[in-house]
């Protein structure tokens, strides 16, 4: 499978089949090179329901006909919204026809801010996400702390490529992403959730220096790799 890095914490994969995104956050990202009015894509994956992970959703989905995959209550409120949704919940995996998909804890919050409302939709827990295909396995780890489970994610699961948040403020900073980096035993890590705000300005490239010889991994936006 094909895999591409698009700003903040927009993941592409590419099978021979199928296009995925996770977390679309495409418009408001300066950082993102992806088009919301004509992207593809026929499933799209989410790790909570913060603004800037939800992004343009439910706008490709519907344009698409994109089957969305996400934690119960943001399938739920993505459902309302007429998405066709697939509800998952931490610990859970399931077997799909595009791959395999099992959400992890994340410690964070979860919720869809309605600005015209001034409204804060609760939209469950959030998670990260492992995915597997073809013997592949793939770990984006969403928005969230350095917790000791890392260790146990990585001792059970043979992970290929990991995105690893070190925006810090918001999420793990660069030095606990070092050591969930370590735990997790990825092959490669690529830094994900930095330098789109000022808040989360980080430097990717001392982050992946940081980590043990060759397991670090900058990718530029719209950088891709082959698994």
């Amino acid at each position: 499978m094909k895999v591409s890095y698009h700003g903040h914490s927009v993941v592409k994969i590419e099978t021979n089949e199928n296009t995925i995104l996770i977390d679309p956050f495409i418009t408001g990202n300066g950082n993102c090179d992806l088009d919301a009015s004509t992207v593809k894509a026929d499933v799209i994956l989410l790790t909570h329901g913060h603004n800037d992970h939800v992004g343009d959703t439910v706008d490709i989905a519907k344009r698409n006909d994109s089957f969305v995959v996400a934690p119960f209550e943001l399938a739920t409120y993505l459902g309302f919204k007429g998405l066709n949704t697939h509800p998952m919940h931490i610990g859970g995996a399931h077997e799909f026809d595009f791959g395999k998909v099992k959400l992890t804890q994340a410690f964070h919050g979860s919720a869809y801010t309605e600005e015209e409302n001034q409204q804060i939709v609760y939209t469950g827990m959030p998670t990260g996400i492992l995915f597997t295909y073809e013997g592949k396995t793939l770990f984006h780890a969403g928005d969230t702390g350095l917790f000791s489970d890392m260790k146990l994610i990585g001792e059970r699961n043979d992970i290929d490529l990991a995105f690893l948040p070190i925006g810090d403020n918001f999420t793990m900073g660069p030095e606990d992403a070092s050591v969930a980096a370590e735990w997790l035993q990825a092959k490669q890590v690529v830094p994900i959730h930095y330098n789109t705000f000022p808040l989360i300005e980080q430097d990717g490239q001392a982050f992946a220096n940081s980590l043990s010889s060759g397991m670090g991994k900058v990718m530029e936006v719209g950088e891709s790799t082959e698994l």
